[in-house]
């Protein structure tokens, strides 16, 4: 959006090529003592890695009840994200809009930036808390929980530096390293993506060979946020966006990881490949000019995962 309006204009490479992420503006915070039962809502896309973060955590935690959700169509097309019923997604209960980028325009009438999920709505305040999915993250995981009751933590206060430790570790490398891979527009920007790309899944590998989680021993928002980009990398990174040097698959720990956490309820109730696939091949028209969506691969998510022992 340019001053309240919206266009279609698209990511603009460096001068290198270099795909480069503008950062997100709504930066609020949920204090303790601000949630109450249907004040928050979230907007999120199945399709989107950064979305589906703070979709696992809503399922994990418990927290249906304090916070609504509305799913985003997985077509991404000249209205961006657009909300209706159909394919999975929904409506509008809060306001009643057609495209995501009306709610942000709602929030702030001139305002300016890309138009992405997640979004956390504040119903009584009437605007945009965040649209940064690390920070909803955290809100979810202390001060939503905790409202909540949860008996999870996934940012035990013990844990936090290491946590926040990971997930910087991660992000640059593999959570935005996939996109900087397939939005870079020349062979130098590309193979620098790549390379670091797979350094760091070489890491990871070596790492998940001798423990179950990243941090500690318990499930926590690292875990969350790098799953995320795992459970869609052979089905769309390895081809769509060029990570082609190897699959996740030919990572017998982070195989074994991925699947492991595939098989729990939350994680594998929010992942929709269909849509997943469906969002990049059909929306990134720049990349998949015929918009033919692949029928594969055949993951076998359900397989023996060998990592109870751990």
């Amino acid at each position: 959006m340019i001053e309240g309006r919206w266009t279609t204009e698209w990511y603009q490479p460096d001068a290198q090529g270099r795909f480069v992420r503008p950062p997100t503006q709504f930066r609020g915070r949920v204090a303790a003592g601000e949630v109450t039962a249907g004040r928050y809502h979230l907007y999120v896309c199945l399709a989107c890695p950064w979305a589906h973060r703070t979709l696992l955590a809503r399922e994990l935690l418990g927290l249906h009840d304090l916070l609504g959700v509305s799913l985003v169509h997985p077509d991404m097309l000249e209205n961006g994200w657009e909300l209706r019923d159909d394919a999975g997604a929904s409506t509008d209960p809060v306001l009643g809009k057609r495209y995501l980028w009306e709610v942000y325009r709602e929030a702030r009438a001139d305002y300016t930036g890309r138009v992405t999920v997640p979004v956390l709505w504040d119903r009584e305040a009437g605007t945009i808390v965040s649209n940064e999915s690390r920070e909803i993250l955290r809100m979810l995981s202390t001060t939503f929980a905790r409202a909540a009751g949860a008996q999870l933590e996934l940012a035990p206060e013990a844990l936090l530096p290491e946590i926040d430790a990971m997930i910087d570790a991660n992000y640059e490398p593999i959570n935005n390293g996939v996109y900087r891979s397939g939005f870079a527009t020349s062979q130098q920007a590309y193979e620098e993506a790549v390379g670091q790309l797979f350094e760091r899944l070489g890491e990871l590998e070596a790492l998940l060979a001798g423990q179950r989680y990243l941090v500690g021993e318990q499930l926590t928002e690292a875990d969350l946020c790098l799953w995320t980009t795992l459970v869609r990398f052979d089905a769309v990174y390895h081809g769509h966006f060029k990570c082609n040097r190897r699959r996740i698959q030919d990572y017998p720990a982070l195989w074994g990881y991925l699947r492991d956490l595939y098989q729990r309820p939350a994680f594998r109730e929010t992942t929709d490949l269909p849509a997943i696939k469906r969002h990049y091949y059909y929306s990134h028209e720049s990349l998949n000019p015929s918009r033919v969506v692949p029928v594969g691969p055949e993951l076998d998510l359900d397989g023996p995962h060998g990592r109870e022992a751990m």
